[in-house]
């Protein structure tokens, strides 16, 4: 027997599912992408224009920092121009939390054992009620509690768990349960480890990633390894990849994962050769012009652009729209796997870009013909 299994036939892990605003988080929702500003919060025309970018990338929920009472003010006023849920990322402060909620924020990323004595643990809980917020408890490596450090000598999976237990601890003891968990940290195996062990012994949504990862190439990487390691594995319920980059590149990046996975699918897929002498056109350059040019359609579909027919017309077989490069500057277009047209290499991009745009129309009329059907 194959020994072959793709994404769908990978056993998920069964957890509890919470809201963050109108997202479903958890059970059988779809795992979610995130991302976080890096604007200051009270620059409030900088941040939201960040957050429609990113929500152009296809982002479904946005962690804003609010580190002083300026910033929460400023919270609502971001919140009134963006269209996806806003998580408020709070410290140390429980008043910071208490206006969040009162903003309208939609989470609060917020270690419930950070913020004082448990009555002011219970009016952060109060005011989420109240205000149809949900939470998000977030350990990472970096800012573990000193009494786990003593315990455990240095950061370690056995710790991230614990410290995240003890956090959900203090909400369910408040009869608050609308919360997920991320065990977060720069090294690729202990976040891994850790949010392995996490899975095992509850049922709370997860918040994976991999913090710190780095720029955008050697972050991309070590995300692609920490997250897509998890996600295999089927757990995971919300993803980040922390790059040094801006947060649309984290979103694009995100989707790349949950694509390459076929967990989610959304616009363009490029399947595309690295190049070589055999090329007839220029590969590099035709993919990169693509993927830019391409960027704004949202419909899912494969494009596979080879530079020869050495496995052109078996990668072509198994995409929507295919380009096969051929001697004479003339190339092979496939439509749905069959050879359709040639066309001349000075014309490729922007007929490439037309037949997509084309197929894409076509898709999302026969979508919506289904459904006025249904």
């Amino acid at each position: 027997m194959s020994a072959y299994r793709p994404y769908q036939h990978i056993e998920r892990r069964k957890s509890r599912q919470i809201s963050v605003g109108n997202v479903k988080v958890g059970g059988d929702a779809p795992i979610s992408v995130q991302t976080m500003t890096n604007t200051l919060t009270t620059d409030i025309d900088g941040t939201v224009a960040q957050i429609l970018r990113a929500e152009e990338a296809g982002v479904d929920i946005v962690r804003v920092s609010c580190p002083d009472e300026e910033s929460t003010a400023a919270l609502k006023h971001i919140i009134r121009q963006v269209h996806v849920p806003i998580v408020a990322d709070i410290h140390f402060h429980y008043k910071r939390g208490i206006e969040a909620a009162e903003a309208g924020a939609a989470c609060l990323r917020i270690n419930p054992g950070n913020i004082g004595s448990p009555e002011r643990v219970r009016e952060v809980i109060k005011a989420a009620r109240d205000h149809n917020c949900s939470m998000r408890i977030g350990v990472n490596a970096g800012s573990l509690e000193k009494h786990l450090l003593e315990k455990y000598g240095e950061p370690n999976p056995e710790a991230l768990v614990e410290s995240a237990l003890e956090h959900a601890a203090i909400l369910q003891d408040n009869d608050f349960h609308e919360f997920k968990i991320s065990v977060k940290a720069s090294d690729v195996f202990m976040a891994v480890a850790a949010y392995q062990q996490l899975a095992e012994v509850c049922d709370h949504p997860l918040h994976i990633g991999i913090t710190e990862a780095g720029s955008r190439r050697a972050g991309t990487v070590k995300s692609s390894i920490g997250l897509g390691n998890l996600l295999w594995a089927g757990i995971g319920d919300t993803m980040r990849v922390s790059l040094s980059a801006e947060p649309e590149e984290e979103v694009y990046v995100g989707w790349d994962i949950l694509k390459s996975l076929g967990i989610r699918h959304r616009g363009v897929k490029i399947i595309s050769c690295p190049s070589c002498a055999r090329q007839g056109y220029n590969v590099v350059d035709t993919v990169a012009q693509l993927e830019s040019r391409l960027a704004h359609i949202k419909t899912p579909l494969t494009l596979s652009i080879i530079g020869c027919v050495v496995n052109g017309p078996g990668e072509a077989l198994m995409t929507d729209i295919g380009v096969t490069g051929g001697g004479n500057g003339r190339h092979m277009v496939y439509a749905a796997g069959k050879t359709d047209h040639t066309i001349d290499g000075g014309d490729m991009i922007e007929h490439i870009i037309g037949l997509v745009e084309k197929k894409a129309a076509a898709l999302e009329a026969e979508k919506a013909a289904k459904i006025a059907a249904e």
